[in-house]
């Protein structure tokens, strides 16, 4: 790697007392090219990159023989010339359920005031930033979406990977097997407490399970309920559907938040989204009725399909990083 990594720990105020009792202490990385200067009068197109479920922000940076990291991807575009210099900062908001939305929850955490009123303000007075975008695929897309269409004077781009929405394609076909899982406990925080003991046999079924209880959190949070102070949206021990509580989750659904946001949106200088067409959680459902609500409110955005699923799809952030630099420059 040309660039420079560095790993700066922060105290965030925001994450003081989380609910969850995670760590308020984390590692931002911070990638600056081969060639920044601390005194270039224009600043950096600076991307924040907001991992995806599952994931921190060391996964980003962990060798991996078969793949290449986004900052290698970043360095081969600006050596062939399809790229110029940018910052690339990375987010750690892995929390005791797995992952996050990026949004407040009074379940988990004040993860977007985190990023928004804490980390911005400190890469800004550290860092020789210009512009700035938000980048992420899967529940990282989402959040790239999210924070994007609330912060438009923050963020001038978004770049939203196979994001989560079309909340009852990506979410319903997974109840039934939380719901497998939990029937056996006493109350769900039982399950969580055993998930995090397991030092190995973890299944396909626990990560299912967790990623229910960590949606459940942001979208249907409530401080007055049981230990992890979440409303699920069907019972756990007879599966009875509960109307209204997904109804809540449906509040979070970005086809339904569209509209509520479009005036964000239009200042955009870059909205791009894509999912691959055999998305293994059918997001691409989503991801195309986010894209015809959008054209039917003249919100400019590229919206592409591939030819993939959900995973091995690192090489999309090419695109995206060649059309942030474009739009940022």
């Amino acid at each position: 790697m040309k660039g420079k990594l560095e790993y700066r720990s922060f105290e965030s105020n925001a994450l003081e007392d989380n609910p969850l009792g995670d760590s308020p202490i984390r590692d931002i990385i911070i990638y600056t090219p081969e060639n920044y200067k601390i005194s270039n009068s224009s600043g950096y197109p600076t991307i924040y990159l907001l991992p995806a479920f599952g994931n921190d922000n060391y996964s980003a940076v962990k060798h991996d023989p078969f793949s290449v990291s986004i900052f290698e991807r970043l360095e081969k575009l600006i050596s062939d010339k399809e790229c110029g210099d940018m910052i690339i900062v990375i987010v750690n908001c892995f929390n005791r359920l797995g992952g996050s939305q990026y949004i407040n929850s009074s379940a988990v955490g004040r993860y977007e005031d985190y990023v928004v009123d804490e980390i911005v303000p400190f890469i800004d007075r550290n860092y020789n930033v210009s512009k700035r975008a938000v980048l992420g695929k899967s529940s990282g897309g989402y959040g790239a979406l999210s924070m994007g269409m609330h912060h438009p004077q923050i963020f001038s781009a978004i770049g939203a990977h196979s994001f989560d929405s079309g909340f009852e394609y990506c979410y319903l076909p997974d109840f039934a097997t939380a719901i497998k899982t939990l029937k056996k406990y006493q109350n769900f925080h039982d399950w969580l407490d055993e998930f995090w003991n397991l030092d190995s046999g973890r299944t396909k079924d626990d990560f299912t399970t967790l990623n229910i209880l960590s949606m459940a959190a942001h979208y249907s949070p409530n401080a007055e309920n049981n230990k992890l102070k979440i409303d699920l949206p069907f019972d756990m021990t007879t599966g009875i559907f509960k109307e209204d509580v997904w109804s809540r989750w449906k509040q979070f659904d970005p086809i339904n938040m569209i509209s509520n946001f479009a005036e964000q949106l239009r200042k955009m200088d870059l909205i791009y989204l894509d999912c691959g067409i055999f998305d293994e959680f059918n997001l691409q459902i989503g991801t195309k009725i986010v894209s015809e609500k959008c054209k039917s409110l003249d919100i400019r955005h590229e919206y592409e399909e591939y030819g993939g699923g959900h995973f091995n799809t690192g090489y999309r952030y090419d695109i995206s990083m060649q059309k942030i630099y474009r739009a940022l420059s």
